[in-house]
């Protein structure tokens, strides 16, 4: 059976979504280098995570002067 396409309306609609816009990630000081970053990922500055090196960051090339 066909259900009427504006029975709730969008002020409804929106009270019911208002527990899923994104909020601010959590932020804790890295062991290792002492730099912000999200909780359980891999730090993004020093990439250790649990007290051991994980990823191998690319060093920046250092720009040559004409």
């Amino acid at each position: 059976m066909g259900v009427p396409k504006r029975r709730v309306s969008h002020a409804r609609q929106g009270d019911r979504r208002a527990h899923l816009a994104i909020g601010v990630p959590h932020l804790e000081e890295c062991p290792h280098c002492h730099q912000p970053k999200q909780v359980h990922h891999v730090c993004p500055n020093c990439g250790y995570y649990a007290g051991r090196p994980t990823i191998e960051l690319k060093q920046e090339k250092p720009q040559q002067q004409a």
